[in-house]
């Protein structure tokens, strides 16, 4: 598998093994869980993270990367295709460690991976859904070519409350119909 070339302090790879103790010491973080599916709990811990380096959580043998920045894995990026009719299009996920944020990794990051990942999987659509109280994820997608859809009102439990997401597409008109 190759993964999309970022050039600099800043790359993409597969997870390994011998990323547990940075993975904990980004992913143990409220602010981040806070984003993200309750498949990334706080507080994550050791297990939890065992359970994601062995494939339990997502399946990382797809286009699933670790962001590295100077040589530590303190975020990742993947996405979920769909199959049959839904083959051409998929689901972005994304995050990256607090100490990161604001500097405009992120964008830089899908600015790379989403072009890469529609030619690989020849994808149509990819979607990403983003809490609507997270607005700097929803600008690294429009940043990106994202355009918004519309908003999923009370579609997430999390934290003892209900939350409204917002959901973006990035579109490819390559495919013709017959």
């Amino acid at each position: 598998m190759r993964e999309p070339l970022l050039g600099g302090r800043v790359q993409l790879r597969p997870w390994q093994a011998g990323d547990l103790d940075a993975l904990l010491e980004h992913a143990n973080d409220a602010a981040v869980s806070r984003g993200l599916s309750t498949r990334f709990p706080y507080p994550y811990t050791r297990a939890d993270g065992e359970a994601f380096l062995d494939g339990q959580v997502l399946d990382l043998r797809g286009q699933v990367f670790a962001l590295v920045i100077d040589g530590q894995a303190c975020g990742g990026i993947g996405v979920t295709q769909g199959s049959g009719e839904r083959r051409h299009s998929a689901s972005l996920g994304y995050w990256l460690g607090q100490r990161h944020w604001g500097q405009g990794i992120m964008t830089t990051v899908v600015g790379a991976y989403v072009p890469w990942v529609m030619d690989t999987l020849e994808l149509a659509r990819l979607s990403a859904q983003v809490m609507a109280g997270n607005p700097a994820s929803a600008r690294v997608l429009l940043k990106n070519g994202f355009a918004e859809e519309g908003t999923e009102r009370q579609s997430v439990f999390k934290d003892g409350q209900l939350h409204d997401m917002r959901c973006f597409a990035r579109i490819r008109t390559w495919l013709q119909s017959a």
